[in-house]
């Protein structure tokens, strides 16, 4: 795998008639396939051009199937969590549980899928689930030998115990047909009683046989002694018992005289008048001829091995396993038939070749879900330590990036990649950057649990893009408070200074602020820009004028001007401002703030005075001004006379 340097270009491919053209371009999760059209000289054409969107993993938008996604994040975020330092034996137990964890979820999914197929109307969608259904299948069935064989790694004599639980659970056509049987009036002469028996002896569940048995007896008195010989030989086959006292070797010793006790019988003919026991008798003798003669009761081929190995190699080890699977595959299977991929995988296990497994599982399977978690379970077990990938990332991270990187296409379940991407040392954090930015910010919500993503990992520059995008999009919709909020987060000095310009404009033309909260709880946030210092200080004088601090409103407001906080444009409103507080009884500005004030307005008109002249300024408008200039002057020399004769009087 090659690291492309530049966008991939898109290619076009030609069709063999009528101009037509197929175009190919690949997206961050989906592939755009579109039809262009080429007119040659003279040619004319007409119709229109059709754009195809291809998934390439349609199973993230499946209801149920986001189920197992999100519980399977779950069990993945606990399995991070396990101590590296413990030694490998003690957290065998939690990885096996974890694994459990891992099918049971994929059963429950089964179950649900398996409910709408039968119960839906919509023929394509019960389709659909009857697909589903037979991934998830094959998916647990691999899991389930993966576990048996890799993460449990049970020792011989467990080993058949923990094979024989995995072929009866997915062999469970037998309990419904067994069920079908027993419901019947005459389960004895039922036509698939026999069957039923056959298939119990086949997956080594001697008691039910014993049981199904009885009824059979009941029927023949005269055979009942055969019928008794039969079940003595079934109620002392030996299995191994994990935790008794009993070793591998008694065990085996105590499996080959029952064996020989077996073969005796069937040598004797003690069976010969009925065909049934003897063919019982055979296959508890592992006869190869008589199991593959009963291919349809058996199914698979990995369900012959298990038969095989239970009649005949009940203390077979894990390194010989991949001998047998082989030996079993190819009696099974017609030799003109070629294998399925799932009997390749399979094979594949038993060969204990996990690599070939997850390569197997990836070309076979729709989507990358199973063989990113089972490689990470696989790779916590120390299994995989040993493989790194030629391109960089170990197969661990390599599975899991790109499980994440389809995540991220869904509206909802990207921000469960977020955590597979945290848990990737080497490239997990610059897949998150990539991938952050393409996600859609259709609400301000959605944008609030993006921007926490980021805040959370200090990823400041998709915090400003964020907040730059969001603020833009509340300015073009004219709400200013959103917009300053966002820009304030991004700590964007110009946006902030284009809004709290526009908030201004729009209290010159209503007189009124909007988004009130929003300015009386700046804060700090207003130093960062002079112009929002401004806004925030100006509400400030409002807030003092409303509570009647007239000499604190006074002061604030020849600050702004004095300071030349406020811009010159605005000074203006500000002089307007003050009329209220010139026009008090009580004198509020004293001689030296009425000075300034009146060099702030000497100041004002000279520059507008000049700006007169190079525009083209309505005569309403121009009156207006020189009417407020007038009102001024007048207040302030008032004001002045009296702060004057106020202060002296108090120096007296």
């Amino acid at each position: 795998m090659e690291e492309v340097d530049v966008e991939p270009t898109i290619t076009n491919i030609p069709a063999i008639s009528d101009g037509k053209h197929m175009g190919f371009a690949w997206g961050p999760g989906d592939i755009l396939v579109y039809e262009t059209r080429y007119k040659a000289s003279g040619a004319s054409g007409s119709g229109c051009s059709f754009i195809h969107e291809i998934r390439k993993d349609e199973d993230i938008y499946s209801p149920i199937l986001r189920k197992l996604f999100n519980e399977s994040h779950h069990i993945f975020v606990g399995l991070q969590t396990i101590r590296e330092d413990l030694p490998s034996k003690s957290k065998k137990p939690q990885f096996v549980s974890i694994s459990k964890n891992y099918r049971s979820v994929i059963r429950a999914c089964m179950e649900e899928l398996q409910q709408v197929a039968v119960s839906t109307k919509n023929t394509e969608l019960a389709t659909q689930c009857g697909n589903q259904v037979s991934i998830l299948l094959a998916i647990e069935l691999i899991w389930n030998l993966c576990e048996v064989l890799f993460i449990d790694a049970a020792p011989a004599g467990s080993l058949l115990l923990h094979l024989l639980d995995w072929v009866r659970l997915h062999k469970a056509d037998v309990d419904e047909k067994a069920r079908e049987v027993l419901q019947s009036e005459s389960p004895a002469e039922h036509r698939d009683y026999w069957d039923v028996v056959v298939s119990y002896v086949l997956q080594g569940r001697l008691e039910e046989v014993r049981q199904m048995l009885v009824k059979q007896a009941n029927l023949q008195p005269a055979a009942r002694s055969m019928y008794k010989q039969m079940d003595t030989l079934l109620s002392k086959m030996p299995f191994y018992n994990p935790g008794g006292t009993q070793t591998l070797t008694e065990f085996d010793v105590k499996w080959r005289h029952w064996h020989e006790d077996v073969d005796r019988c069937l040598q004797d003919n003690s069976f010969a008048s009925n065909r049934h026991l003897e063919l019982i008798c055979k296959i508890l003798l592992g006869d190869e001829d008589t199991l593959l003669d009963h291919k349809e009761l058996l199914g698979t081929w990995y369900h012959f091995l298990v038969t095989r190995l239970l009649f005949c190699h009940p203390t077979v080890k894990l390194t010989e396993l991949h001998y047998y699977a082989q030996s079993c595959m190819t009696m099974f299977l017609d030799s003109r038939s070629v294998p399925e991929p799932l009997d390749n995988i399979l094979l594949a296990a038993f060969e204990f070749d996990i690599h070939q497994v997850i390569k197997e599982c990836s070309i076979a399977l729709n989507n990358w879900w199973f063989v990113a978690h089972l490689t990470d379970l696989l790779d916590h077990c120390k299994l995989l330590q040993s493989h790194n990938l030629h391109f960089g990332s170990n197969l661990r991270e390599f599975l899991l990036l790109e499980y994440a990187s389809g995540l991220f296409t869904h509206h909802s379940l990207w921000q469960l990649a977020v955590d597979y991407f945290d848990h990737c040392p080497e490239f997990g954090r610059v897949y998150l950057e990539l991938q952050i930015e393409r996600v859609p910010l259709e609400t301000e919500r959605k944008a609030l649990k993006v921007l926490r993503v980021c805040e959370q990992r200090q990823m400041s520059e998709q915090v400003r893009s964020i907040c730059k995008i969001m603020a833009m999009r509340a300015l073009r919709n004219n709400r200013l408070g959103s917009a300053l909020s966002w820009s304030i987060r991004a700590k964007d000095a110009a946006f902030a200074t284009l809004i709290s310009e526009r908030f201004l404009q729009d209290y010159c033309a209503k007189g009124t602020f909007s988004d009130l909260d929003l300015i009386d709880n700046l804060g700090p946030a207003m130093l960062l820009s002079d112009r929002l210092t401004f806004l925030g200080k100006y509400r400030e004088f409002h807030k003092l004028y409303g509570e009647k601090r007239f000499r604190e409103a006074a002061k604030l407001l020849l600050s702004l001007m004095t300071a030349k906080i406020a811009p010159q444009s605005f000074w203006m409103t500000l002089l307007t401002d003050a009329l209220p507080l010139l026009e008090q009884k009580e004198v509020i500005f004293t001689a030296d703030q009425t000075y300034e004030l009146m060099f702030c307005l000497e100041e004002l008109t000279s520059s507008l005075n000049i700006t007169a002249s190079s525009t083209d300024r309505p005569m309403q408008e121009e009156d207006v001004e020189v009417t407020k200039v007038e009102l001024l002057r007048l207040a302030l020399a008032r004001n002045l006379a009296q702060a004057i004769v106020k202060e002296g009087t108090v120096e007296i």
